[in-house]
């Protein structure tokens, strides 16, 4: 049986000469569960590509020196396929057929707008999920048909180590974290798609099947994947 990789290429790379608007984006894709590197004009820029292989790329079109534009054009000539997202100053036809035409993904139009900006990264970083029975973040590995987890080296490579069983909410649970890997998923959301739109059980329901999960793939000093965001909710997380 094949097994695919739902970890995203989750990375992001800013370049933005605004020191104080490289550092508000970074802080928000932070919270949202991305790694981030900030460049402020495009060698630098081409050099954090090179070093870190980001999933999405954010440029400036007007930068110092080389333009956002210029730093598009030779990322693809270059061969590199990340998605490329241009963050325009002006809305004309030009502006958008100009980021288009140098092989950028899309644009965005200042003045930056957290919920917009994240939204489109989402979208452009959400895993492809083909047809499979298994989903598998980091060495954890969820078997869909008979509901049971695996975990690293003790468990799941079919040389006959011990499946983790999961009972039917905790299998519920699993899926929808590993189906949103690191994307901070907030206490509404995993109510309404794990319980359902008009749960009216215990509060603190989430909670008491978090800790059920972690005491089961996380009891013999594995790695905490399954983080809390105070406050917020919870994140699939490696590291």
């Amino acid at each position: 049986m094949d097994t695919v990789t739902l970890e995203l290429q989750s990375s992001v790379l800013v370049v933005e000469p605004d020191t104080t608007l490289a550092q508000r984006i970074a802080l928000d894709l932070q919270e949202a569960g991305y790694e981030v590197a900030i460049a402020h004009e495009a060698n630098h820029g081409l050099h954090q590509v090179e070093e870190i292989q980001p999933g999405l790329i954010a440029i400036n079109r007007i930068l110092p020196g080389h333009s956002g534009l210029w730093l598009c054009k030779h990322l693809r000539s270059l061969g590199n396929r990340a998605v490329v997202m241009m963050m325009l100053t002006g809305d004309t036809l030009d502006d958008r057929v100009a980021c288009l035409e140098a092989g950028a993904d899309d644009y965005l139009i200042k003045p930056y707008r957290s919920p917009e900006f994240l939204k489109m990264v989402a979208f452009y970083l959400k895993p492809e999920r083909p047809d499979t029975n298994q989903l598998r973040f980091a060495d954890l590995l969820l078997d869909l048909p008979t509901r049971q987890a695996f975990r690293g080296g003790r468990v799941g490579n079919g040389n006959g180590e011990r499946a983790i069983d999961l009972t039917m909410k905790e299998f519920e649970l699993l899926k929808y974290l590993m189906e949103h890997p690191r994307e901070v998923l907030t206490r509404e959301q995993i109510l309404e798609n794990v319980w359902g739109y008009e749960f009216m059980g215990e509060s603190n329901v989430i909670e008491v099947y978090i800790r059920y999960l972690r005491l089961k793939i996380e009891n013999e000093g594995d790695r905490r994947l399954i983080q809390t965001v105070r406050g917020v909710g919870y994140v699939l997380r490696d590291g």
